[in-house]
Formats: C-alpha cells, sequence, structure tokens
C-alpha cells in the first residue's frame, strides 16, 4: 500500500542521519542506510520528507530568533 510506504520512506528519512554517522565509523551493518527493497515514488518522497525535517526545522527555529 502507498501509505506504508510513505510512512516508511519517513521513518528511514528521519533515522538517516543517525544511521549515516553510525555508518561512517564502522557500525550497524545490518541496517542499510537507503532501503531499496523499498524504493519507489511514494518510498523515496517519504525518504525525502524525513531526511530534510531535521535540517528544515533547525534552519526555521534560526531564523525565528533573529527576527525579534
Amino acid at each position: 500500500m502507498w501509505w506504508q510506504d510513505l510512512l516508511w520512506g519517513f521513518w528511514n528519512g528521519l533515522t538517516a542521519w543517525i544511521v549515516l554517522i553510525v555508518h561512517v565509523f564502522g557500525g550497524w551493518d545490518r541496517f542499510p542506510f537507503y532501503n531499496a527493497a523499498r524504493g519507489g515514488n511514494w518510498y523515496d518522497f517519504g525518504y525525502l520528507l524525513g531526511a530534510g525535517s531535521p535540517i528544515l526545522g533547525a534552519g526555521n527555529a534560526r531564523n525565528r530568533g533573529r527576527r525579534r
């Protein structure tokens, strides 16, 4: 179902930053950075939303503080 792929993509994108850092130091080989088996339009869209959300949230909070 499309919404399952979207949610899995969002979850994997959200946790991708942590998994990437751990992969750089040689850990968690069994957890993929990107799940190619689920790859598709909805998964990719959810992944991009999840991976971009921490950056967008931090940037938005930083800009609010400068305006006041």
